[in-house]
């Protein structure tokens, strides 16, 4: 089996997977997405889980009966997901951003595209590489919902401080509008208490009709 070239986004999960196990399992999805809880609901599609962790995220979007594809590269996350959150309506895939080589060899396109907790792990280079391929794997109606944390980087950890504006105009370079900008307080108290928020985007692709118009506008400026 060929190696996939993983972001060195990971660093740091592997060492402290048994003690962000139990944390992460402490949070339900309800509690974690509540701000883009509007944009999820909504008739059984496909969902593209990116960076899914321990499968809280992924195991929720299979429970309202869609078919998930979950993406974890620490392998300690994966496994342990695997067992707590067993499903048929969940495959499991060794891949990472920027790249997702084989999320994209499958030549599938998603209804959802989850990115919670994962962007600001990607530095200038890998971020500008991603947001193409997220946009390639977007379904024309589709929605990709990103979130961005702020605040002091975990000791042993690879964190970039990423702005909503950087993280907006990227995406409107590869046809993506913005639909949710928010800012959120941490689930977490101890994150809260260290000064930790979190910034909640969504987006999906500019409608053809309004890439014409924008077109022409070019055209005449």
């Amino acid at each position: 089996m060929r190696s996939i070239a993983r972001t060195p986004g990971t660093q740091g999960y592997a060492e402290q997977a048994a003690e962000l196990i139990p944390r992460y399992q402490a949070i339900s999805f309800l509690e974690h997405h509540q701000a883009e809880m509007h944009l999820l609901a909504g008739r059984p599609g496909r969902v593209l889980d990116v960076g899914a962790g321990i499968g809280v995220d992924a195991a929720w979007f299979a429970s309202q009966g869609h078919s998930v594809v979950a993406v974890e590269p620490t392998e300690a996350f994966r496994l342990a997901a695997m067992r707590l959150h067993a499903s048929p309506s969940i495959e499991w895939l060794d891949d990472a951003l920027p790249k997702l080589d084989r999320v994209r060899e499958r030549g599938q396109m998603f209804d959802t595209v989850m990115l919670s907790g994962v962007w600001m792990h990607l530095d200038e280079r890998e971020r500008r590489d991603g947001m193409p391929r997220l946009a390639s794997l977007l379904a024309p109606h589709g929605v990709v919902v990103l979130s961005l944390r702020h605040g002091p980087v975990p000791v042993g950890r690879r964190m970039f401080e990423v702005s909503a504006e950087e993280t907006i105009e990227l995406a409107r370079q590869h046809g993506l509008q913005p639909v949710l900008h928010v800012k959120t307080e941490s689930v977490q108290a101890s994150n809260r208490a260290a000064g930790v928020n979190w910034t909640r985007l969504a987006f999906r692709h500019v409608p053809k009709r309004q890439q014409s118009v924008e077109g022409a506008a070019l055209e005449t400026a």
